[in-house]
């Protein structure tokens, strides 16, 4: 039997570096994709350039990730299952990613990032092309979560805003997902959390 695949999406404003530590607390057991999305401000776009790397693996996004996952999930593909950390909710509450976009036209790329993580984020973990930020945020604003077709859980850090425990809640009642709360956690799992996020990988691989 082969090593378990794990793929890793990033979010906006981040890079495949995003995982470092996420990767590093994973024993050697797992083969571990994370690549480095084209940020192309077009959804197709960005699911075409996932499918390959997520058939059959334990798929984990965060942010924006998260969404990712939530689309590849309505789609249909081979994810064996993902897991969607605090995803963008669409019509299900509006407003979550507004102080996001406030901050990206009053603070460009920095004032996003910092708002989006937390001081964990460092403009180091975004990508070198100052558009990627603005055309996932239309993107991700967009969004529209539709039910899920292969199996996913979504969560939510313990120590996130109440708005994204409502948003957690809403999307998990109106799809019908299993919602789990990440202890100690908040919307910047895989830089403050990595070792419990790696976890929560493992017991997904137990699980399915």
């Amino acid at each position: 039997m082969g090593a378990t695949r794990v793929c890793l999406v990033h979010g906006a404003a981040t890079t495949s570096r995003v995982w470092a530590r996420v990767i590093a607390a994973l024993p050697g057991q797992y083969s571990i994709r994370s690549p480095d999305r084209p940020s192309s401000g077009n959804l197709d776009a960005e699911v075409e350039a996932l499918a390959d790397v997520v058939e059959g693996a334990i798929v984990v996004g965060v942010s924006g990730g998260a969404t990712l996952c939530l689309e590849m999930a309505a789609r249909g593909l081979p994810l064996r299952v993902a897991l969607a950390h605090e995803p963008a909710v669409g019509s299900l509450l509006p407003e979550l990613l507004a102080p996001m976009a406030i901050a990206f036209d009053t603070g460009g790329v920095d004032a996003f990032g910092s708002t989006l993580y937390g001081p964990s984020w460092t403009r180091a973990m975004a990508a070198p092309d100052p558009d990627a930020v603005a055309r996932d945020l239309r993107m991700f604003r967009a969004f529209e979560p539709a039910p899920t077709l292969t199996p996913l859980i979504t969560s939510v850090g313990a120590n996130s805003p109440p708005i994204r425990h409502e948003a957690a809640r809403r999307l998990a009642e109106r799809y019908d997902l299993p919602l789990r709360i990440l202890p100690g956690a908040a919307h910047a799992v895989h830089l403050d959390s990595p070792a419990m996020l790696a976890e929560q990988i493992r017991q997904l691989a137990r699980d399915f």
